[in-house]
């Protein structure tokens, strides 16, 4: 996903686009039907005991997958080459991807990205930085299923489908209208959110952190002839365990530490953080 989220906004997103993103985000792909569907999808449960599906949400019919996706594509570009609110249109273009959920899977991972796309495309957030918007939807785990919910548990009732032997669901009727047209309201305003605390929060406290890890960077630099590679590893254990080095550590990697130097090194870092 990192890898993904690091191209956000420098390739035009295209249907050869969405696919490609799809092999990057799926790295163990042998227990997984690459491309688009081929059949139904539905997020949701089995019973325990019939192992019938118990829908959360109802993905597009496989049949409307190129038809969405190229409308899709084709509204992007439209309100790429517009002045239209770029938050506005990444709620659009992201939540508009997730609720067709072409992908057998892989969807969620990319939608996510392409908020990230629209905003860097649109230049509203900075080129060559990551703007961490999608860490503070996952932090807001719970929101973030709600809003969801309220695009997909009002529609259920109006697509008619049946269980198939393999436990995925077959939709019964053309249900193509309900993922082309919908009140994006309630992603747009959660979205809106999330950037706020990103721009207001997120950010800050991330520029906070970077500036004091360069300075215990320094000291270490100063004070040890480590290599690069050994310093951010030996912070990364330190900030995993809370200011002290792990007796792994101490084991392993940094065994040739002495005390009285194991001592200066947390206290450095406890001073700083």
């Amino acid at each position: 996903m990192g890898k993904a989220i690091g191209q956000a906004g420098t390739k035009a997103l295209s249907e050869t686009e969405l696919l490609r993103l799809q092999t990057i985000v799926i790295e163990d792909q042998r227990f997984v039907h690459m491309g688009w569907r081929t059949e139904g999808g539905f997020v949701g449960v089995h019973d325990r005991s019939s192992n019938s599906p118990i829908p959360d949400h109802i993905s597009a019919r496989f049949e409307d997958i190129n038809s969405l996706i190229e409308g899709l594509i084709s509204t992007n570009h439209k309100l790429k080459q517009s002045d239209f609110d770029p938050i506005l249109h990444a709620a659009m273009i992201a939540f508009g991807f997730v609720f067709v959920h072409p992908f057998e899977d892989g969807n969620g991972r990319i939608h996510r990205y392409l908020i990230h796309h629209v905003l860097g495309e649109k230049q509203f957030s900075p080129q060559g930085i990551i703007f961490p918007v999608s860490s503070v939807i996952l932090d807001n785990i719970e929101k973030y299923k709600k809003v969801l919910e309220d695009y997909s548990l009002p529609r259920l009732p109006l697509i008619r489908w049946e269980p198939t032997e393999s436990g995925n669901i077959k939709v019964m009727n053309q249900t193509r209208d309900l993922y082309r047209f919908f009140d994006a309201t309630p992603q747009a305003e959660f979205l809106y959110e999330c950037v706020i605390t990103t721009i207001e929060v997120t950010l800050p406290e991330e520029v906070r952190y970077l500036k004091k890890h360069d300075l215990m960077k320094t000291f270490l630099t100063h004070k040890f002839d480590m290599p690069d590679r050994k310093i951010e590893l030996l912070i990364g254990f330190l900030r995993q365990n809370k200011g002290k080095l792990s007796q792994r550590a101490l084991n392993n990697e940094f065994a040739r530490l002495n005390h009285n130097e194991i001592s200066m090194i947390e206290n450095k870092y406890n001073e700083l953080f």
